[in-house]
């Protein structure tokens, strides 16, 4: 690498971190104003967290593909960087290990989104660590250094680690945690839509780092990814403004910000491996796609508070299957992939990815499903009948984000 490639890493690194703030805004504006404190407080209680458990073991397991059994062969990663063993000095892996680090750090984070105004904040502190060990970091191996990339399956920055990975545990976690008492018969709209916007904006910048760092270094290959996690999420935000248009009558400022979001996430995985017109069509049909996909909650009866399935595991298959469709190694100099189902690749690299995607869908729901059974027959996921009413973060926390009485008794 050159000092221009670790400049790059640098402040990718740094503003993937800064997207952690940014969505506990995005998050936060749209909860109750009872409870967006605990809400924030989720999202960075995930900084302090994910970095330890990360470099102590998730890292190695995570990253380190060579072995001859089980350890470093197809399925997860061996120990020989347990604690950073052995990479002092060694600035080149320490760059990636520090930019990983912010991915394994927002991931967990994205869940909490589902579970907003109900889940018990001790038995967060122990979700999102033990989540990182037993889904996210073999998932994150399978991905990038085991089977499934093996078999020739694309993953530009996390469309199916980060964002599938996600959303797909997000619904197993509301499924055993039940619903917000009142929903859905009860109105909950956002408290602070500016912080959401706020929130989004920020998401937005961070996510050049996010997806144009994922080139690992300052080239072409980086320039195509940022051009395209502009141009997916300004698609993102067009397909949802029209379908909402349509639909309901209005355009409103939360459907704008959940557009370009859900364009983002599409354009993820294949940020740096399509070019032309590709990044305004993975926006466009995200948009309109994550839109009716909010249906989902409502139909089958699961209380995702913030629609994290819908927006990120939706989006996040969307962009793994657009992807097998418009992979072009001619956008990228040097290519090194297989081009997708419509640059004359056949159907192989979509059959791929849909084994890899289905893969990660049943060992995460899975999993995460066992998980959060586990810890609500121990420590309880849930929060108390009056402490759910009252709002989380005087019951939680002793704080209040807006110093006023609560009206007529209660918290809003």
């Amino acid at each position: 690498m050159g000092s221009g490639d670790y400049a790059w890493m640098l402040t990718s690194t740094a503003l993937v971190v800064f997207m952690v703030p940014g969505l506990a805004l995005f998050y936060g504006g749209m909860v109750r104003s009872r409870n967006v404190l605990n809400m924030l407080l989720m999202n960075l209680a995930c900084i302090g967290i994910v970095p330890i458990v990360w470099v102590l073991v998730s890292y190695s397991l995570g990253n380190s593909p060579d072995g001859s059994g089980f350890f470093g062969g197809d399925w997860i990663g061996n120990f020989d960087a347990i604690g950073l063993k052995g990479l002092n000095g060694d600035a080149e892996s320490l760059i990636f290990v520090a930019f990983l680090m912010t991915f394994a750090s927002i991931t967990p984070a994205l869940i909490s989104g589902s579970v907003a105004g109900r889940l018990k904040f001790s038995a967060w502190l122990v979700f999102v660590p033990v989540w990182l060990l037993l889904v996210y970091t073999p998932v994150t191996y399978w991905v990038y250094s085991g089977w499934q990339h093996g078999n020739g399956a694309l993953d530009f920055a996390g469309g199916t680690a980060i964002h599938l990975n996600a959303g797909v545990a997000a619904l197993a976690v509301v499924l055993v945690l039940g619903r917000r008492r009142g929903w859905p018969s009860e109105a909950m709209p956002p408290h602070n839509v500016p912080m959401v916007l706020i929130g989004t904006g920020i998401l937005w910048f961070g996510w050049f780092g996010f997806n144009a760092g994922s080139a690992g270094a300052a080239n072409e290959q980086a320039v195509q990814a940022l051009l395209n996690t502009f141009l997916g999420a300004a698609g993102g935000m067009v397909g949802w403004l029209a379908v909402e248009r349509l639909r309901g009558g209005r355009p409103t400022t939360l459907g704008a910000c959940s557009g370009v979001v859900a364009g983002l996430v599409a354009i993820t995985p294949a940020a740096g491996y399509v070019g032309g017109m590709a990044g305004i069509v993975f926006g466009l049909v995200a948009g309109g796609v994550c839109f009716f996909a909010l249906s989902l909650k409502t139909r089958y009866g699961f209380d995702d508070s913030l629609d994290v399935v819908a927006v990120h595991g939706v989006g996040g298959l969307l962009g793994g299957l657009l992807l097998g469709l418009f992979a072009d190694a001619s956008a990228i100099p040097g290519g090194g992939f297989d081009d997708g189902l419509f640059f004359g690749g056949g159907i192989e690299l979509l059959l791929d990815h849909v084994v890899a995607m289905g893969s990660v869908i049943v060992f995460s729901f899975v999993v995460t499903w066992l998980l959060a059974k586990a810890l609500d027959a121990t420590i309880g996921l849930r929060v108390d009948a009056d402490d759910e009413v009252v709002g989380l973060d005087p019951a939680l926390h002793a704080e209040s984000a807006y110093n006023e009485p609560p009206v007529g008794g209660v918290a809003t």
